[in-house]
């Protein structure tokens, strides 16, 4: 899996994470302050994991193409 820390996922974070051997590219080092949805499609283009911090935490969305939000709960 490859990640992509958002501008408020601190560098002491993305560092743990990098010496531990996770691949994680930080919009922070790249291409600080660009917005939300560009955010998302860097995320979508190199297909990465969007790692952030927010309130509430913890939130993941599934996705799959041509199904319903009841298949994630078949597989």
């Amino acid at each position: 899996m490859r990640f992509l820390a958002n501008d408020n996922f601190l560098a002491p974070s993305i560092k743990v994470l990098r010496e531990t051997g996770i691949e994680i590219k930080s919009i922070t080092e790249n291409m600080p302050g660009i917005s939300d949805k560009e955010v998302i499609q860097v995320a979508q283009k190199e297909k990465l994991i969007i790692s952030t911090f927010h309130n509430p935490p913890a939130v993941i969305f599934f996705r799959f193409k041509e199904t319903t939000p009841a298949f994630a709960g078949n597989l």
